[in-house]
């Protein structure tokens, strides 16, 4: 439903880019910001990606997402992921800094979705002092220099080096639901809900109607009361279960909107809707149009 972006519609927006349209399972690559090519004026795209991004930038830019915005002043790491629709928008022309660009295969055995850097829109950009900026150029320019190195484990390097530069930013993102271990019952239970959230709503995966719609949907599949989950999701997030699958809904409605051609009723059948006429009153809710106006709004 919604174009997803493959590796190679990345390169072929970099100047001297590799020609070649097939790319090995467990890819890595780091891209200079100052080789990518862009516009100032381009019209607000929403789109996944199939791969994974960290981007070391110097400039002000603003990061779109479905339902907010982050602006970017002077520098920032910036985190995202194959869930996620974005459009990034160069608020001037000059932009610095590096593009590590991978898939998931490149580092196996990482729950990288459950980190909060890559999970929670709001906590994709982090913003960067001088300091700060330093240590992270001087992580991706070693991968760099491995990358281009003959050394026989190189691979096995650059992943210890990627994996550090995410943990170290990851040190300076809240913590907003930890999935590890040793985690307690309440949080494990909010992180199998917004994974199971994720699964239902992700319109990409097939042209299918979520089969989980309300509280009580959820509450069963986890197999806890509905008011528990309630209150389980309450404490961690802040947001009721009915306030996150609206959210979630929300954001792919604005996707879908926005970014398709989809008749507004075909929008509502694919979101679990059974009338359009119940999904034009839950836009008209939140956003404070009708999907036809918010679909033409910017």
């Amino acid at each position: 439903m919604v174009k997803v972006l493959k590796l190679h519609s990345f390169y072929d927006n970099i100047k001297n880019g590799p020609g070649k349209d097939q790319y090995e399972p467990a890819h890595f690559n780091i891209v200079r910001i100052e080789d990518m090519l862009f516009t100032l004026e381009a019209p607000l795209n929403y789109r996944r990606r199939s791969y994974y991004k960290i981007s070391l930038v110097k400039g002000s830019s603003t990061i779109h997402y479905p339902g907010h915005r982050i602006v970017i002043g002077e520098a920032a790491l910036v985190f995202t992921n194959p869930l996620m629709p974005y459009d990034w928008e160069r608020n001037e022309e000059k932009q610095e800094g590096y593009v590590c660009i991978f898939t998931e295969d490149f580092l196996p055995g990482t729950s990288l979705r459950d980190l909060p850097a890559f999970r929670f829109a709001e906590n994709t950009v982090v913003e960067l002092q001088q300091e700060n900026f330093g240590k992270f150029e001087a992580l991706i320019i070693r991968m760099d220099d491995e990358l281009r190195s003959d050394y026989l484990y190189r691979s096995e390097l650059i992943r210890s080096l990627l994996t550090e530069l995410i943990f170290e930013a990851q040190k300076m993102v809240p913590a907003t639901v930890s999935p590890q271990a040793g985690s307690n019952a309440s949080e494990r239970l909010a992180v199998s809900f917004m994974r199971l959230l994720e699964r239902e709503m992700n319109m990409d995966v097939s042209y299918r109607k979520p089969c989980l719609l309300s509280p009580a949907d959820y509450a069963g599949r986890l197999a806890v009361h509905v008011n528990y989950l309630n209150k389980v999701l309450k404490e961690i997030t802040g947001q009721t279960t009915t306030q996150l699958i609206n959210a979630r809904i929300l954001s792919e409605a604005t996707v879908l909107l926005k970014n398709t051609k989809l008749m507004v009723s075909e929008i509502a059948w694919a979101l679990g809707f059974s009338h359009p006429n119940h999904f034009s009153s839950f836009i008209k809710k939140q956003t404070g149009l009708n999907p036809k106006t918010f679909r033409n709004s910017k």
